[in-house]
């Protein structure tokens, strides 16, 4: 066992735009990659931009107990030479990437992507690359879309190169940004779901539905990053809600908070509105407790949703946007709702249709414990990433 141990061990340099305690999906999808990798025995050291906001207090080379002793989640953050948004600049990454088996790129990573191409371009099928598709960008400013041009410009060129592109939802590829590429190479496509941990996010026995007072969740950013989350669609949609008997939790914090809070008071919901700001991980299944409903309204770039998955890992019926990718995480009309990106009133209207409709409340909500338990866990994952990891 030892011996199929170490043929099977692979040293794996993941790089990823954010990492925790950074709040997000795709950093957080990375943990949870990188913590089962090390379960399978890879070693396994994280790169991503150094940023004192959110790296404080991060210990580099943080154990875990592993069956195998292995350490999990070497990190190493790079000074960038050129940093906006997500994106950032790393040429001293070539040099970091020359003593790994493989390089796992989670994409989008603007200015990280030209550097690994750059790198398999000399290295050739020596290193192997696996890119982790996360999400279509579309771009929110001119100054972003000018930065961008070089890695849309490699775009293809650097998927030909990878020997495995994974993604959370094949929906996305077939018919994202990226469907072109996958139409013509659909054999380097493989789908992994992210997971989620039922038993962190688990149902209150003492649960009810029938609650005079509703409440409605959001979960997520709210810093420039996460433009397209939706809020003001939210906002307005619940300023037009017939009757006033609900309340909406919004927990997230970011740059963009303020102008979401004064937003809620020129539609003179601010009374039933209420900020929360960043909610500590270990907070965030209590708050998903308390929620009748969850709401994502995403109006673009969003791609799955993990918050999706632990609303209603915690029996929380859920209303998300008809976008690619986020389609498939639940049934329609099972599980939760789809509505039309950015369309005000059709959020209103299956709001109304779910929220106050007790037996529906309850019925959606038990169907959707059942569905995350039956489909999404990073075990499972986890299993199948390793598996990705071996066969390239």
């Amino acid at each position: 066992m030892r011996y199929a141990l170490c043929v099977m061990r692979k040293k794996i340099a993941q790089i990823i735009c954010a990492f925790p305690p950074y709040e997000g999906g795709m950093g957080n999808s990375a943990y949870h990659f990188a913590k089962f990798l090390s379960k399978h025995g890879h070693d396994v050291t994280t790169f991503t931009p150094l940023d004192s906001k959110h790296l404080t207090g991060f210990t580099v080379g943080k154990k875990i107990n592993c069956s195998n002793t292995t350490t999990f989640n070497k990190v190493i953050a790079l000074k960038p030479f050129l940093k906006y948004g997500h994106g950032a600049f790393l040429p001293q990454l070539f040099w970091h990437l020359k003593n790994f088996d493989i390089i796992y790129l989670h994409y989008p990573f603007f200015g990280a992507a030209e550097i690994i191409w750059l790198f398999k371009i000399i290295y050739g099928k020596k290193k192997k690359l696996i890119i982790h598709y996360h999400m279509d960008v579309r771009w929110h400013s001119m100054l972003f879309k000018i930065l961008s041009i070089p890695s849309r410009l490699i775009q293809n060129s650097l998927f030909k190169k990878a020997d495995m592109v994974i993604s959370n939802s094949l929906d996305l590829v077939k018919y994202g940004m990226v469907a072109n590429f996958y139409k013509k190479h659909p054999d380097k496509f493989c789908e992994i779901h992210y997971g989620i941990d039922s038993e962190v996010f688990k149902f209150d026995d003492s649960k009810s539905y029938n609650n005079q007072q509703k409440t409605i969740l959001f979960v997520g950013g709210l810093d420039s990053a996460h433009y397209f989350k939706g809020i003001e669609i939210l906002l307005q949609a619940v300023s037009k809600l017939q009757i006033s008997n609900y309340k909406v939790l919004i927990a997230g914090g970011g740059d963009l908070q303020p102008k979401y809070e004064e937003q809620a008071k020129k539609l003179n919901v601010d009374n039933r509105v209420f900020f929360l700001g960043k909610v500590p991980n270990q907070k965030l299944p209590e708050i998903y407790q308390q929620a009748d409903l969850f709401v994502l309204p995403s109006i673009k770039n969003e791609s799955f949703g993990i918050v999706l998955l632990e609303a209603m890992s915690c029996g929380v019926p859920v209303i998300a946007s008809n976008l690619f990718g986020v389609r498939t995480v639940f049934q329609n009309n099972i599980q939760g709702l789809l509505v039309e990106p950015g369309n005000v009133d059709d959020l209103k209207n299956k709001i109304e249709r779910v929220l106050f409709d007790d037996k529906r409340l309850e019925q959606m909500g038990m169907a959707a414990r059942k569905w995350v338990r039956e489909n999404y866990s990073w075990e499972k994952a986890g299993n199948e990433l390793n598996q990705v990891m071996f066969n390239v």
